[in-house]
C-alpha cells in the first residue's frame, strides 16, 4: 500500500511540474537583446531531430543497467557495475555544477530583473543550499520511516509464527528451536528489505531532480527559433540524457522495483525532455525567455535541481559506493571507479563549451 502511495505522489508531483511550468513562464519582454539568427523552419527540423535523438538515447541509457537480469556482466554484483555507475555519477555531478547551477546564476542575476531584491542577495546559492538540505531531510526521514515500518511488520510476522508454533509443537525444546531459527530469518529478511528501501528512496528523489531540469531544458530548446543555438544542444543533450539515464537506471536496478514500477520510472525519465521540447514548440509564439517571470521561475527551478543533483551525486551515489566494503577492499576497483568518475565529470564538463 505505501509503495503505491509513494509512487502516486511522485508521479503527481512530476506531472504537475510538466503541466504547470509552461503556464507561468509567459510574459512581456522587459529586457531587449540583439536578435539571434532566427529561422523557424530550420529550427523546427533541429527540434524534431533533438526530440528523437534524446528519446532514443534516454531509453537506451536507462535500460542498460536494467539488462543486468539478462546480461550477467551488467549485474550489480559485478565490478563493471560500479565502474559504470561511477561514470554516470560523474556526469550527474558535472550536470549540477557545470550546467544547471551556472544557468540558475545567469537567470537570477539577469539585467532583465529588478536590482531589488535580486541584486541584493545570492538567491541562487541560497535556493541550491536549501534544496540540498531539504533533500537530506527527505532522504533521512523517508528511509527511517519505511525501515521502522518494515521492522514492525517483521515483528508482527515473527509473533504470528511463534503463536502458530505454540499451537502445533508439543515439546518446549522443539518450540524454542523453531522460534530461534525464525528470529534469525526475520532479522535477515528485514535487513534485506531495508537495503532495497534505501535504494528506492534514492532512485525516486534522484528522478525528481532530473525531471525538474529536464523539463526546463526541453521547454527552452523547444521554444528557441535559432538553429545556431539548437544545433550544438542536440549532441550535448543526447550525451547528457544517455548517461543520466545510466545513473538513474543503476539506482532503479539496485532498488529491485517490480516490473510495472521499473517501466513507469524508465518511461517517465525518457519522455520528460521530449515532452518539454514538444511543449516548447507549442508555446514558441508566446514564450519569452527574457521576461522577469520566466527568468525567476527557470532560475529557481534550476537552482533547486542543482541542489538535488549535487547532493544525490555526492552522498547517495559516490559516497555510498566508494565507501562500500567491496570497493574499499579492492585496490584495482578503487582506481577504476575513481578514473571512471573523473572521466564522466570531465566529458560532461567539456560539453559546457557547446551546450
Amino acid at each position: 500500500m505505501y509503495r503505491c502511495k509513494r509512487n502516486t505522489t511522485f508521479l503527481t508531483f512530476s506531472i504537475l511540474i510538466i503541466l504547470i511550468l509552461p503556464t507561468i513562464v509567459f510574459g512581456e519582454c522587459t529586457c531587449d537583446e540583439e536578435d539571434e539568427d532566427r529561422n523557424r523552419q530550420k529550427a523546427l527540423k533541429y527540434k524534431i531531430a533533438a526530440l528523437i535523438s534524446i528519446l532514443v538515447a534516454s531509453v537506451i541509457g536507462v535500460c542498460i543497467p536494467l539488462l543486468g537480469k539478462f546480461v550477467p556482466a551488467l549485474s550489480p554484483e559485478k565490478d563493471i557495475f560500479f565502474i559504470i555507475k561511477s561514470f554516470a555519477a560523474g556526469v550527474i555531478l558535472s550536470t549540477g555544477f557545470i550546467h544547471v547551477l551556472p544557468d540558475a546564476f545567469k537567470n537570477l542575476t539577469s539585467p532583465c530583473l529588478n536590482e531589488h531584491p535580486w541584486g541584493d542577495f545570492p538567491f541562487t546559492g541560497f535556493v541550491a543550499m536549501c534544496t540540498a538540505m531539504g533533500t537530506l531531510m527527505v532522504d533521512t526521514y523517508a528511509t527511517s520511516y519505511f525501515q521502522k515500518s518494515h521492522f514492525k511488520k517483521g515483528q508482527i510476522e515473527a509473533t504470528d509464527v511463534e503463536k502458530e508454533a505454540e499451537r502445533h509443537e508439543g515439546h518446549v525444546h522443539v518450540h524454542t528451536h523453531a522460534t530461534h531459527g525464525h528470529t534469525h530469518g526475520a532479522v535477515s529478511s528485514n535487513e534485506y528489505s531495508s537495503e532495497f528501501l534505501r535504494h528506492r528512496v534514492i532512485s525516486q528523489v534522484l528522478e525528481i531532480g532530473i525531471v525538474v531540469h529536464s523539463v526546463i531544458i526541453g521547454i527552452s530548446l523547444g521554444a528557441s527559433e535559432s538553429p545556431k543555438t539548437i544545433r550544438p544542444l542536440v549532441a550535448a543533450l543526447t550525451f547528457h540524457q544517455f548517461f543520466e539515464g545510466m545513473g538513474l537506471g543503476s539506482c532503479i536496478t539496485q532498488a529491485k522495483f517490480k516490473l510495472q514500477a521499473v517501466v513507469i520510472m524508465g518511461l517517465f525519465f525518457a519522455l520528460t525532455t521530449p515532452i518539454g521540447i514538444g511543449i516548447g514548440i507549442g508555446i514558441t509564439n508566446v514564450y519569452d525567455e527574457n521576461s522577469p517571470t520566466a527568468l525567476i521561475v527557470e532560475g529557481v527551478f534550476n537552482a533547486a535541481s542543482a541542489g538535488i543533483l549535487i547532493y544525490m551525486a555526492l552522498v547517495d551515489l559516490l559516497a555510498a559506493d566508494f565507501m562500500h566494503p567491496r570497493v574499499q577492499q579492492n585496490g584495482k576497483l578503487q582506481i577504476g571507479a575513481n578514473a571512471s568518475l573523473l572521466l564522466g565529470a570531465g566529458c560532461m564538463s567539456l560539453l559546457a563549451k557547446w551546450a
